[in-house]
């Protein structure tokens, strides 16, 4: 089965800084995008940053110049530097496989990992 484990969420002040690490496994990592993803309650699930296999990333205009996506493919590995982190940030991120289809990232139809939260509060 395809898996994906998302860690390294926690509580941060404002301004502060964490980085989420994704392990996969299940898949040939090294030919799939991959994005990270948050969600909170009552919301769609929201695409923040991708990474194709050329390793060029795309943020959303939320995060862009917040954020930083990275793979390693030799670890089937993806993270997300997050800095100068805000409230609004505040969610449950998750990782996952996405395809390119008509101009925008879609996920796979794997199953989701359980997540990792992120909360921001003074």
């Amino acid at each position: 089965q395809v898996r994906f484990v998302e860690s390294g969420g926690g509580l941060v002040q404002p301004g502060g800084s964490l980085r989420l690490s994704c392990t996969t496994s299940g898949l040939i990592f090294s030919i799939f995008s991959m994005g990270w993803y948050r969600q909170t309650p009552g919301k769609q699930r929201e695409l923040v940053a991708a990474i194709g296999s050329s390793r060029i990333p795309t943020y959303s205009n939320s995060v862009k110049g917040r954020f930083t996506i990275s793979r390693d493919n030799g670890k089937n590995m993806v993270f997300l530097q997050m800095n100068n982190l805000q409230p609004e940030d505040t969610a449950v991120y998750y990782c996952h496989a996405v395809q390119a289809e008509r101009g925008q990232y879609r996920p796979t139809s794997d199953g989701w990992g359980q997540g990792t939260q992120v909360t921001v509060s003074s």
